[in-house]
């Protein structure tokens, strides 16, 4: 149908055309990480309005920095957000998934399918698809145990900068995650992964990078007279100034005798000087304070022996706060107006020391009474590199964590796609109404993903797939047990053949499938049903009376002024006419 003007002072597109345009939309989208899927994808740079860059093939980092203007291009880079907070990794794959099923069902609509049935079609495809991986192609994690999370981690790295240094990352990461196991109130075994700090440091090599038993800040102490290491740590975490005391804003003092300046001069340090003794007679050896800490205060901090950090990022004392068991103070006031520091308000760690990594200064927070905590120094020639290394590091923390918290994973490279798309496509077969048409559509949606592999690779992708088919063909017909295991063939991208990729260690978590395809399906059901698209126009904004003013001079010269005003991104452009008559 043919774009019409409505009566809502709105330009509206309705029918065919505004699918057509939704799926466009959404293909342009895929299609520019599309090249980036696999081990073997290539990475793009994305150079942003003030000239930084960043180099990534990850899916989730691509799409967040394009300025997308189309509703429903929008509705997919908010898909791949969902899946890197969901799951953490494939937010790749969700986009090319989704892409392809709206592709696939725009040309059933073309053929005089009802879109109800597609929509109906692509929900019962979905929840067999996930029943299937459930039932037969996961396998635990408690079977292959540490061995399963290494390979996991691995998989998730093969396809970023870090690929080549796998091993070595990837058994950082299990360590890490590990490290911060904590059994909740209802007995459930949790992975936060918020624990895990990650810190990075210019220079050397990737390999240098470490993992700390504890918390890791890029800082140096307030004075170099502190201490550079103390044993058996108490800490305060302050939210205050420990500045010269100033008086409030609009109190006055009237002064008769000058002599008395320097008594109130004098008071101002006596207050400060009273506010750092009460906290050191708690016994604190260990200041870290979201703000500044002046060098009166750092005085009488270094007189006492006590190690001080100033200016510490909010989020980082927060989770020091946590892990020590301190209070994070934001006043030594209480009710009765006296100022109070009491000894439950420290933390205490086994150690904190400064150390030189590179150039700069860390401090080392170590031996948590609380919560287990960790920290990733990461190491790295230049920001573009630390940052990719961030990023990969992040997913396969998210890797690992799922695959722990679901205890199953699933073979990669494109293993579980294809199984899906032979079992789809048999059970297609079984229904008698029009949507089999849909899950038949769907089955065949899901070998994008092999296809899209071998592409990448630089391999024949026709070839491959075929051969792909058939062994999960044979693995779902046969009663041969030898030929069971057939299940679990995936593509070796770097031979160019279909191999068992459970026993090669390609695996992903169980979850991430599962929420990919979910996610996919969600995002194609909630475009195709839209079929009509009202684009109002913006309110007309009223110019302001203009009227003429003359001049009157010996010359007879006058001048016409005018404004125009252009209300575009919250800015107001003046435009001046001048001409005479």
């Amino acid at each position: 149908m043919s774009s019409t003007n409505v009566s809502i002072l709105g330009h509206r597109t309705q029918g065919q055309d505004v699918r057509s345009n939704n799926v466009t939309a959404v293909q342009a989208i895929a299609n520019i990480i599309k090249s980036s899927l696999g081990p073997q994808g290539l990475d793009k740079m994305l150079v942003d309005e003030i000239g930084d860059v960043t180099i990534t093939n990850d899916g989730a980092t691509i799409l967040r920095q394009l300025e997308v203007e189309h509703p429903a291009a929008k509705v997919i880079v908010e898909l791949s957000q969902m899946q890197d907070k969901e799951a953490g990794d494939g937010t790749t794959s969700v986009v090319i998934i989704a892409s392809e099923l709206l592709k696939r069902a725009n040309e059933m609509i073309k053929n005089k399918v009802h879109p109800t049935n597609v929509i109906s079609g692509y929900k019962i495809a979905a929840r067999e698809a996930v029943k299937y991986i459930q039932e037969n192609l996961s396998i635990k994690v408690e079977q292959t145990g540490r061995e399963t999370l290494i390979n996991a981690a691995k998989t998730s790295m093969s396809s970023k900068l870090i690929g080549p240094e796998a091993q070595f990352f990837s058994e950082l990461v299990v360590d890490a995650v590990q490290a911060v196991k904590q059994i909740n109130s209802i007995g459930d075994i949790k992975y936060p992964t918020k624990a895990i700090h990650i810190e990075k440091c210019h220079g050397g090599s990737s390999r240098e990078s470490r993992l700390v038993r504890g918390y890791v800040l890029r800082m140096a102490r307030v004075s170099q007279q502190m201490p550079i290491r103390v044993e058996n740590a108490k800490i305060a975490c302050l939210d205050f100034n420990l500045n010269k005391y100033r008086l409030p804003l609009g109190v006055q003092i009237l002064v008769n005798d000058p002599k008395n300046l320097d008594k109130i001069r004098q008071t101002e340090l006596d207050i400060l000087k009273a506010r750092c003794q009460k906290i050191i007679d708690a016994g604190a050896n260990v200041i870290i304070a979201t703000k500044a800490v002046d060098d009166v205060a750092a005085k009488y901090f270094v007189e006492a022996g006590v190690l001080a950090l100033r200016r510490v990022d909010k989020k980082d004392v927060r989770r020091i706060a946590k892990s020590t068991g301190a209070t994070l103070l934001t006043t030594l006031a209480t009710p009765e107006g006296e100022e109070v520091f009491e000894p439950s308000f420290l933390g205490t760690a086994q150690e904190v020391y400064e150390e030189t990594v590179g150039d700069d200064q860390y401090v080392f927070i170590k031996g948590f009474k609380n919560s287990a905590a960790c920290s990733i120094l990461i190491r790295g020639a230049n920001d573009l590199m630390l940052d990719e290394i961030e990023r990969s590091i992040h997913d396969s923390i998210c890797v690992i964590k799922r695959a722990l918290e679901s205890g199953y994973v699933v073979s990669g490279g494109g293993s579980v796609e294809m199984g899906l798309a032979v079992y789809l496509d048999d059970f297609a077969r079984t229904l008698g109404t029009r949507e089999q048409i849909a899950v038949a559509e769907f089955a065949e949606a899901l070998t994008v993903i092999p296809k899209t592999l071998a592409t990448n690779a630089a391999l024949d992708a026709t070839d491959l797939v075929a051969k792909l088919r058939v062994f999960h063909n044979t693995a779902q017909t046969t009663d041969d047990p030898a030929k069971l295991d057939f299940k679990w063939a995936g593509l070796d991208l770097l031979n160019g053949k279909v191999r068992n990729n459970l026993t090669a260690g390609v695996l992903e978590p169980q979850i991430n499938k599962i929420k990919c395809i979910r996610f996919a399906t969600e995002a194609a059901v909630t475009i195709l049903r839209i079929d009509d698209m009202i684009k109002l126009q913006p309110k007309q904004e009223e110019l302001p009376h203009l009227s003429l003013i003359h001049i009157s001079e010996p010359t007879r010269q006058a001048e016409i002024s005018y404004a125009v005003f252009c209300l575009k991104k919250k800015k107001i452009l003046y435009h001046y006419l001048y001409y005479s008559i």
